[in-house]
């Protein structure tokens, strides 16, 4: 007899290495998610501030860039740094885009050979995702270090049977992609291949560039793949991998020889990972360990001379368990072990991390779900820390829909980077940085929501939330000793609000704003954090579903640069629009900044201006 919910059934919901479960309803709250516990739960039940980006919103969208995708999400800026392949670093609820853990497959793709630990989500292309979950606020619980937000990435998962589908695109700036993907579920087995190589003359980044005044362009292939075996109606293996090379122009840098500025500046990365797990469930309890490691190569070249260079690694082990009493009570338990490591010719270093957690979540009557859990991480660098989370939910009807009211209490922290502490025990540094002893920045924060979901798929979402970060490392741009740590605590609260409603004959209007309020230790603004963000939305579904159209802004308001002089306001119009030729052959286009808006995320750094694209999507 076969259990209820077999092993393959679990893995696609709790594994992000497959396809999440989704709600037959179109009550939004019956969503599973994973991100929030790393189990499957609706989110009826969840306490913690999540939203989700479907393929669907993904391929109508249309962006290149991935980052350009998550940024129409609450509370998620971005700060872009001259167009494509460019420096990107993308900041939920203010803090830092190192503070910002990015799992891809199950596979944290974490950079761990640059100053701190981040993903490099400029390498990032839209093509092949299938879902993103974005966590807001502190997750140490469940995540341990750097998870002041996490973002979890799906590529695509074998369908019924043999498929697979191919996309051609080409635009301004010289800009011109290929997709495609092959793969299929035949029982008992199942696999899928995917590759994207996208290229772009670009435009010039950087307004400095009055010398060359050359176009800054980029170059990405990316390959992935997945395979899985039913061995069991309880027992699956899988393994997923990813490739990720890119190349790089850029402005700004400096010669070999002479230290001379120049602008002839390029970088070439490569990113190799991979993942294997094996899942189990039960009529109790599921189980769930799994392998990854994830190798990163940068080199950097001026006029054609190799100037600096640095790898990475990161491999884990990690384990993540369940049980579970009827429906009412169930435990959620694990451990990761972790090494880093970090080789730039200058500095070889690695060390080790081991977290153990667990969370309690109980379900009651009336609709009402807590959570309460803890978490240790003992680093070689820094020590023991604990980290907590509590959560709860409440859900009852109201207005032929359903009012969610939930709250999340979270703390977290960041170890010094290999990097950080390497400088600060080498040659260049000095005093006070060379007689510090670093250690982890902590963090704090909750928040408050209230939600309101229709049976139709409409959606209201207010959210309040504040958090702070004690002890922040700072590079001394005084002195230039090196590393040191900031006395007092840097501070974000906001509000965001998010909605969604379909309207007749087809129409839907979605959008979010965020009012965010950054402060340093001393209570000035934090640079590159725009007060106000907002994204606004109008899509039009024909009645047959062939013909779909998209009219999309999005603005920011009252951000400063690190100089704290204002940054420009901006309101970017973005337009596509899609029509199914026939069955499988879809023809598309899109025009970003419609309304050719001048203006610099980061001074002295260009954005395009308008630009149109159009291509064709397969599937078969």
């Amino acid at each position: 007899m076969k259990h209820p919910f077999p092993a393959r059934a679990l893995a696609l919901a709790l594994a992000p290495v497959a396809a999440l479960a989704q709600a037959a309803s179109d009550n939004p709250l019956e969503e599973i998610v994973v991100i929030s516990s790393r189990v499957p739960m609706p989110l009826r039940e969840v306490g913690t501030a999540i939203s989700v980006i479907d393929e669907e919103e993904i391929t109508r969208r249309g962006f290149n860039s991935l980052a350009e995708i998550l940024r129409t999400q609450p509370s998620v800026a971005a700060s872009n740094t001259g167009g494509p392949g460019k420096a990107t670093a993308l900041r939920i609820r203010g803090e830092e885009g190192f503070r910002t853990k990015v799992l891809v497959d199950g596979i944290d793709i974490t950079d761990t050979s640059g100053t701190q630990f981040s993903p490099r989500m400029e390498q990032f292309l839209s093509s092949g995702i299938q879902r993103v979950e974005i966590l807001r606020g502190p997750q140490g619980l469940m995540y341990g270090a750097d998870a002041g937000g996490v973002i979890n990435i799906t590529t695509l998962t074998p369908r019924d049977g043999l498929g697979g589908r191919l996309a051609a695109e080409a635009g301004s700036f010289g800009t011109r992609e290929f997709s495609g993907s092959v793969g299929g579920d035949l029982g008992a087995v199942d696999f899928l291949l995917g590759i994207a190589d996208f290229r772009t003359d670009g435009f010039n980044s950087r307004s400095t560039d009055t010398d060359l005044r050359d176009d800054d362009g980029y170059e990405n292939s990316t390959y992935n793949g997945r395979l899985g075996w039913d061995v069991t109606d309880t027992l699956r293996l899988s393994v997923a991998g990813r490739r990720s090379e890119g190349e790089n122009e850029y402005d700004n840098c400096f010669t070999v020889d002479t230290f001379a500025s120049s602008n002839d500046c390029t970088d070439d990365f490569s990113q190799d990972a991979v993942r294997v797990a094996a899942d189990y469930n039960g009529q109790q309890f599921t189980h769930q360990l799994a392998f990854s490691e994830n190798r990163t190569e940068k080199d950097f070249f001026t006029e054609g001379r190799r100037s600096f260079g640095a790898d990475g690694e990161l491999s884990r082990w990690s384990y993540v368990g369940s049980w579970r009493s009827g429906e009412v009570l169930r435990l959620v338990y694990g451990l990761d072990r972790e090494t880093q490591a970090i080789d730039d010719g200058s500095f070889d270093r690695d060390r080790d991390q081991t977290g153990i957690y667990g969370e309690v979540q109980g379900r009651f009557a009336d609709g009402i779900t807590v959570t309460a859990g803890a978490r240790n991480d003992d680093n070689d660098d820094y020590g023991s820390f604990t980290s907590y989370r509590v959560s709860g939910a409440w859900v009852t009807a109201l207005a032929g829909g359903e009012l969610k009211l939930r709250g999340t209490w979270g703390t977290g922290f960041r170890a010094p980077s290999l990097y950080e502490i390497s400088y600060n025990r080498g040659p260049f540094a000095f005093p006070p940085a060379a007689t510090a002893d670093l250690e982890e920045e902590t963090s704090e924060g909750y928040d408050l929501g209230v939600a309101w979901a229709g049976e139709r798929g409409q959606y209201l979402e207010l959210t309040w939330f504040e958090q702070q970060v004690e002890d922040q490392i700072f590079f001394d741009l005084v002195g230039f000793s090196g590393y040191l740590q900031e006395d007092g605590e840097s501070e974000s609260r906001g509000v965001e609000l998010a909605a969604s409603w379909p309207l007749a004959a087809g129409f839907t209007v979605d959008g979010n704003y965020t009012w965010n309020d950054a402060e340093t230790a001393t209570g000035e603004q934090r640079a590159r954090r725009p007060e106000h963000l907002g994204n606004l939305g109008f899509t039009f579904t024909g009645r047959d579903e062939r013909l779909k159209l998209g009219a999309h802004l999005r603005l920011s308001r009252d951000a400063v640069s690190t100089a704290a002089t204002p940054l420009d306001d901006y309101e970017v119009v973005d337009l596509n629009a899609s029509f199914e030729l026939f069955p499988g052959l879809t023809l598309f286009g899109r025009i970003e900044n419609a309304l050719d808006e001048d203006y610099e995320e980061v001074p002295t750094y260009n954005t395009a201006e308008r630009a149109a694209y159009a291509g064709l999507r397969y599937r078969f």
